[in-house]
C-alpha cells in the first residue's frame, strides 16, 4: 500500500481511562473483528490485564478503514503498556508511530501517568489528538476536563473530541481525526532496510515473535535478516501482520507495522528497541535510543515447599521467555532454603510476576520484602553493587554507601496538598516545585529515595487522598546516605531474609516496630524465644516470646513446697536443654512484616 494511505498511531492514557475499550470499538467499527468474535478488551490477552484494567504487554493491530473521502486507509494501532514500570517499552512503541490519541477520563481528569506519557509522545514529535472518554458517566465533568486539556496543550477547546468508548458515542469521529491529522509515514522505500522492534513475545512453535515497524526499505519472507545489537543472522520462520490474530504476508515495506517470527529460543536475543536490517545489504547505523531495561527492585522468591524448587525454576525460566526485563539468579537463605533473587522493573512488575507464578503455574511461593540496588565504594575506591541487604559487609569494609533517588510527580486535588507533603517528608522526600494544571488540582514534584517509594507508598497515597491522587516517577541519581544494615535475630540466629538497609536515624524505631510485629507473628514454642534487632553492631530492641508451659504442679495438691520447687526446677532444666537443640519455625507472614510496619 502507498505511504499516503498508512496511519501509525497509539493510544496513551492513565490506568483505567478506557484505552482498551476504545481500541475494541475501533476494531468493531472497521469490521476488523466480527461481532461474533468480539469480547471486551480484546487486545488484553492476559486475565491479569482484564482484572487490573491495565495493559501489561504492548500489542499491535492493523485495521482497514474507509474514510469519508471514500479512500481506504491502513490504520496501524499500537496498544502501549499503561504503567510507569514499563516506561521504556512505551517510549519504543511511541517511536513506531506518527500520532497518539491522548485519552482522558471525563470524571477523573488528567493524571500523572497521562502527563508522563504525553511528554514522551511530545519528545518523539508525535501529533497529539486529545480525547475525553466516559462522557456518559453520571460523575462526568467533560467541560472542565476539556478546559484542562486545552490549557495543557495550548489548543482550542473545540478541537478536543468527546466520546464514550463503552457505548460507541462519537468513536467514528476519532477514526476520521486520525486519518485527517496523523501524518503518513515518511522514509525512503529504496533505502537499506531498518526495522524497529517495539515488543516481542515467545511462541512455542515459532520461537520469539518480534513486533516491528519498518522505518526504511522493505523485506520479504525469504530475506536473511540481521539483529544489529548482537550481529545475529537468521532466516525468518514467517512474516506477517496482526489483524488482530497473526496473518502471514509475503512482504513488509516502509511505514508498515507487522511481525517477524524469528525461531529464536530466548527473548534476550531479540530485545525491545533493537534494530533489524538485511544481512545482504545491511544498514550502517542502528535506530537511536536502544538500551537494556535495568531492574530497579529486587526480591527473593522461594517455594513454600522445598520440593517445588525445580518447578519454580522452570516457571521463572518460562516467564523470562516472554519478559526479557525479568532477571533472576539462584540464592540460598538460612530461613527459606533454596530460591531465586529476582530483579524487576518496579513494584507493579513484581506483583504481576508473583501473581502469574501463583496462577499460571500453581505454585505456593514466599516473596521477601523488596529492596533496591545500592552502590558501595570500597576503601580502595572500587564500586560494588548489592541488591540484597544480606550482602552488605561490615561498616569498616567500605567508605561510603549510595542509594538510588527518584524524581517523583504527584497530581492531587488541592485539598490533599498538606497530607501529601507530610507523607513524602516522613519518607525522606525533598520538595522541588509545584504547578497547577487546573484550578482545583496541583502537581507536586519531589525527590525521594527509591527504597522509601517501593514499600507501601502508592497504597498509602491512595488511602490518604481517597483514591484521587496519582503518581509517576523516574530515576534521578545515586546519592551518598548514612545507611546501616538492620538485622533481626531469632533465638540468637540472624534471619537473613528479614534484614533491611535503613537510614541510621530511622533504624531504632524501625527495629522496635519490626520486633513488636514479629512477637505477634512467631508462634510460641516449648521454650523462650528472644527476638532482637541489631544495627551498627549493637542490639537496639528485644522482645521475648514466652514458652508454652505444661502445668507440672497440677498433681501437687498440698504438701511440702520443696516438692513443687523440685518439679519446677526439673521443668526449667528440660526447657534449657530444649532451647539448645530446638529451632524456631518462622511463618510466611513474618517475611512480609517488613512491608507492613506501622509509622512508615
Amino acid at each position: 500500500m502507498e505511504n499516503e494511505l498508512i496511519r501509525n498511531f497509539c493510544i496513551i492514557a492513565h490506568i483505567d481511562h478506557g484505552k482498551s475499550t476504545l481500541a475494541d470499538r475501533m476494531l468493531q467499527l472497521t469490521n476488523t473483528i466480527s461481532d461474533r468474535d468480539m469480547k471486551e478488551q480484546i487486545l488484553d490477552s492476559m486475565d491479569l490485564e482484564r482484572e487490573k484494567g491495565v495493559t501489561i504487554k504492548a500489542s499491535a493491530v492493523r485495521m482497514n478503514y474507509q474514510a469519508n473521502d471514500k479512500k481506504v486507509y491502513q490504520l496501524n494501532l499500537i496498544d502501549t503498556p499503561g504503567h510507569v514500570d514499563f516506561n521504556y517499552e512505551v517510549s519504543r512503541a511511541l517511536l513506531a508511530c506518527e500520532g497518539a490519541l491522548l485519552v482522558v477520563d471525563a470524571s477523573q481528569g488528567i493524571e500523572a501517568q497521562t502527563l508522563a506519557n504525553l511528554y514522551l509522545a511530545l519528545e518523539s514529535d508525535l501529533t497529539i489528538i486529545p480525547v475525553v472518554n466516559k462522557i456518559d458517566l453520571p460523575s462526568a465533568r467533560p467541560e472542565e476536563v476539556v478546559k484542562e486539556i486545552s490549557n495543557l496543550l495550548g489548543i482550542d477547546p473545540n478541537g478536543v473530541l468527546q466520546i464514550s468508548a463503552k457505548s460507541g458515542i462519537n468513536v467514528d469521529a476519532v477514526l476520521e481525526s486520525v486519518v485527517k491529522n496523523v501524518p503518513p509515514p515518511t522514509g525512503d522505500a529504496d533505502a537499506q532496510m531498518r526495522a524497529l522492534i517495539f515488543d516481542s513475545h515467545y511462541d512455542s512453535y515459532k520461537g520469539v515473535v518480534a513486533y516491528i515497524r519498518i522505518m526504511e526499505g522493505k523485506m520479504t519472507h525469504t530475506d536473511v535478516i540481521r539483529i544489529m545489537s548482537n550481529g545475529l543472522d537468521l532466516r525468518p520462520v514467517e512474516i506477517g501482520v496482526f489483524a488482530p490474530d497473526m496473518r502471514t504476508i509475503p512482504q513488509l515495506s516502509e511505514g508498515e507495522v507487522g511481525y517477524i517470527a524469528t525461531g529464536l529460543k530466548t527473548v534476550s536475543e531479540c530485545r525491545v528497541g533493537d534494530t533489524i536490517t538485511l544481512a545482504k545489504n545491511p544498514a550502517t547505523t542502528p535506530l537511536p535510543g536502544y538500551r537494556h531495561p535495568k531492574p530497579m527492585v529486587f526480591a527473593g522468591i522461594y517455594p513454600v515447599d522445598g520440593e517445588d524448587y525445580p518447578d519454580l525454576r522452570d516457571s521463572i525460566e518460562k516467564l523470562q521467555l516472554n519478559d526479557a526485563a525479568l532477571e533472576f539468579v539462584p540464592e540460598t537463605s538460612q530461613a527459606l532454603n533454596f530460591g531465586f533473587r529476582c530483579g524487576f522493573l518496579g513494584l507493579f512488575h513484581m506483583e504481576i510476576i508473583q501473581e502469574r507464578l501463583e496462577r499460571e503455574y500453581d505454585l505456593d511461593i514466599v516473596v521477601t520484602a523488596p529492596s533496591v540496588e545500592y552502590q558501595l565504594i570500597t576503601k580502595d575506591g572500587q564500586k560494588i553493587y548489592i541488591d540484597s541487604p544480606a550482602m552488605l559487609p561490615d561498616e569498616g569494609e567500605f567508605s561510603e554507601i549510595l542509594e538510588p533517588w527518584m524524581n517523583l510527580q504527584v497530581i492531587t486535588p488541592t485539598e490533599y496538598y498538606g497530607t501529601v507533603m507530610e507523607m513524602v517528608r516522613k519518607r525522606r522526600g525533598i520538595y522541588k516545585d509545584q504547578d497547577y494544571p487546573a484550578s482545583n488540582r496541583v502537581q507536586l514534584s519531589f525527590e525521594i529515595p527509591l527504597s522509601e517509594l517501593i514499600i507501601n507508598f502508592f497504597d498509602d497515597l491512595k488511602s490518604r487522598t481517597r483514591g484521587y491522587a496519582s503518581m509517576d516517577y523516574s530515576f534521578a541519581e545515586y546519592r551518598t546516605e548514612n545507611l546501616v544494615k538492620l538485622e533481626v535475630l531469632v533465638g540468637g540466629e540472624p534471619v537473613d531474609a528479614l534484614a533491611a538497609i535503613v537510614h541510621k536515624e530511622n533504624a531504632y524505631h524501625k527495629g522496635q516496630a519490626l520486633v513488636s510485629k514479629l512477637k505477634e507473628l512467631i508462634p510460641r514454642q516449648m521454650f523462650d524465644v528472644a527476638i532482637q534487632a541489631s544495627a551498627s553492631g549493637r542490639i537496639i530492641s528485644r522482645a521475648n516470646v514466652k514458652a508454652l508451659r505444661k502445668d507440672v504442679l497440677a498433681k501437687c495438691y498440698g504438701g511440702d513446697i520443696t516438692r513443687k520447687k523440685k518439679l519446677l526446677e526439673k521443668q526449667k532444666r528440660g526447657k534449657r536443654r530444649m532451647k539448645m537443640v530446638g529451632n524456631v519455625e518462622i511463618p510466611q507472614d513474618a517475611f512480609m512484616a517488613v512491608l507492613r510496619l506501622e509509622g512508615d
